[in-house]
């Protein structure tokens, strides 16, 4: 470890070599290697934190180019998470760098998660970051959110000894817009994604007063910081819907794929297609279809959120036996 690369840390009483040793020795795995996560890794890679683990499955195209400066003209096309890292050991060579190009799932976030200290999510996906949620609680490890649309956004330390990412927003959203759709600015982005390695560096430095249990809210429209604490939110109820993989809906389980026939085949030939709509039009008129009681009923969607409604509507006519899939492009 060159100590002239770090000298400028180092003198800090926050961090001095104790501090520098400790990130030496730490490991992160970033899921997202977009917006979020190209501020995250450059700043921490640069920083000194011993080994990055970069998790994407997208590949590099030019309309990431305004909000993601790791990468350059020549790497559109290539996976992100490797393109990431080739620019990260550019930038510091005695970086440990690994590159997943695998969609994170709930059949695979336990073992990721097992290779880190502190996990990052910088995906832009509700479904993973409930997954990551559920995940770093069972292995007590702290999880850094951030999300961010438009000019505004939200970063966080989750998980850990303190609560959940499920805690703090136990109901997904009932739609949520895209960068695509909503629009987004790259140095919102920019903010955003520098104070998720920020939170990642202090929790890793265990930096005092904490950070932990604590949410910071950036509106760049009006400059306007703020910030609270939710260390004493409980946390839900055990039982509450968890994401699976598909791969994990068994035999004995009843699939309904949320998708319409134009979006997608579907999930599983004997699988039952319908809307979210129907779903929550029965619930309102507490009748509809007869749907079983005494199987597990597995509600499939693009990103989770048709799912995460149809459960909701599911649960106010008693269905308990509940579990949601978000099967991705």
């Amino acid at each position: 470890m060159s100590v002239d690369r770090y000298a400028r840390q180092i003198v800090l009483p926050q961090v001095g070599s104790t501090g520098q040793d400790r990130l030496q020795r730490s490991s992160v795995l970033v899921i997202g290697a977009g917006g979020l996560g190209c501020a995250v890794m450059q700043y921490l890679g640069a920083a000194g934190v011993g080994r990055l683990i970069a998790m994407d499955h997208d590949q590099v195209e030019e309309t990431n180019l305004h909000r993601q400066p790791l990468y350059r003209m020549s790497d559109l096309g290539r996976p992100k998470a490797e393109a990431a890292r080739c620019a990260l050991l550019a930038l510091n060579p005695g970086l440990q760098m690994t590159a997943v190009t695998q969609r994170l799932t709930p059949a695979n976030a336990a073992t990721w998660i097992a290779h880190a200290d502190v996990v990052v999510d910088a995906a832009d996906s509700f479904a993973v970051t409930y997954i990551l949620s559920d995940e770093c609680r069972r292995a007590h490890k702290y999880l850094i959110s951030a999300s961010v649309l438009g000019l505004s956004g939200y970063a966080g330390v989750f998980c850990g000894d303190v609560p959940s990412y499920r805690a703090v927003f136990p109901d997904l959203p009932h739609r949520a817009g895209s960068c695509a759709e909503a629009g987004v600015l790259g140095t919102t982005v920019g903010v955003l994604g520098t104070l998720q390695a920020h939170l990642t560096l202090a929790v890793q430095l265990r930096l005092s007063p904490s950070v932990c249990g604590q949410l910071v809210t950036v509106d760049l429209a009006t400059l306007r910081f703020a910030k609270f604490s939710f260390t004493g939110t409980d946390e839900p109820d055990a039982t509450g819907v968890q994401f699976i993989d598909l791969s994990q809906a068994g035999a004995g389980d009843f699939l309904i794929d949320l998708r319409g026939s134009a979006e997608a085949p579907l999930a599983r030939p004997d699988a039952l297609r319908a809307s979210v709509e129907e779903l929550e039009r029965d619930a309102q008129a507490q009748g509809g279809s007869a749907l079983p009681h005494d199987e597990r009923i597995v509600l499939c969607c693009r990103s989770g959120l048709r799912a995460w409604r149809a459960a909701r509507a599911l649960q106010q006519r008693g269905y308990t036996k509940l579990a949601l899939v978000a099967l991705g492009s």
